[in-house]
């Protein structure tokens, strides 16, 4: 018994490192922008999409491809946003709602009529496998997500934290009119903003598709998560999210060990409506 509960709490720690990478873009953009983003899903979709053609075109490694993939994304998120958020950043939020919306439906619908709603896979990878630990199994595409998950959430860190770029970031987060007076560009951090947090989904999607199925509505598998991640950590915060998604990502495995597979997401949006009604600013967020 004690066996399956730590392989429980390792398989929710690694998932829960997956849901705080997604999520780490999807605060980004709030953060810097005030916009919830719902076709956050989406970017991570085509994020394994790419993985996908490029493995079964060209039989390149996800792993190997995932520098690339995340500058595609990257260059994606500045796309979008120029040709279509950077319209609405004074407009009402329910027209900014209905908008990154539409781009969801939009992005789906795009997936469905070239790529079909079939479900694809990946096959042997260079992380193909699994190995025991005390008894313990860990799948090592499992492993390497989670390893890679920490690794870009310290870089993007490192980056906000100690770089000028980084600090005109936060300063437009802060204050949107003092940056802009202090001769920061707004529109470039926003464009900024929208590319490192389609990169971060991205690379997520590429790590979740060594293991994972790859389908057109795959996003939404993860963004209603994400936005439970983000409110938990508190809107903004980096540390934060990272923090909200190991714990999510552990509540809802051993939820679904304890009491039921099919009471996992109920158990994690009990967690979001707890959180609304008792800590809104969430576990780091500012009161």
């Amino acid at each position: 018994m004690s066996e399956i509960l730590v392989q429980t709490l390792v398989s929710g720690l690694l998932i829960g490192l997956i849901y705080a990478l997604v999520a780490i873009g999807l605060t980004m953009i709030f953060g810097v922008m005030d916009i919830i983003n719902f076709s956050h899903g989406e970017f991570l979709m085509f994020g394994m999409y790419s993985s996908f053609w490029l493995y079964t075109l060209y039989a390149f490694d996800p792993i190997v491809t995932l520098p690339l993939t995340a500058l595609f994304l990257f260059g994606l998120g500045v796309i979008v946003y120029k040709l279509v958020i950077s319209k609405i950043t004074n407009a009402p939020m329910v027209s900014q709602i209905f908008t990154t919306f539409g781009l969801m439906l939009l992005f789906r619908g795009i997936a469905q009529f070239f790529w079909k709603p079939d479900f694809r896979t990946i096959g042997h990878t260079m992380v193909s496998g699994s190995f025991s630990v005390g008894g313990i199994q860990i799948g090592t595409p499992q492993l390497t997500a989670g390893v890679g998950a920490i690794l870009v959430t310290a870089g993007i860190y490192l980056f906000i934290t100690k770089t000028r770029l980084g600090a005109a970031l936060e300063a437009t987060a802060a204050d949107k009119e003092a940056a802009r007076l202090m001769g920061i560009d707004s529109q470039k951090m926003f464009a900024l903003a929208w590319g490192i947090g389609a990169a971060c989904a991205g690379v997520a999607g590429v790590l979740l598709s060594t293991f994972f199925p790859i389908f057109p509505d795959v996003g939404a598998n993860f963004i209603l998560i994400a936005f439970v991640v983000v409110n938990l950590g508190g809107f903004g915060s980096i540390v934060g999210a990272l923090v909200a998604g190991i714990l999510v990502g552990v509540i809802e495995v051993m939820g679904g060990f304890l009491l039921g597979p099919q009471y996992k997401l109920a158990i994690v949006l009990v967690l979001f409506l707890a959180v609304l009604m008792f800590r809104p600013q969430g576990l780091m967020g500012k009161a």
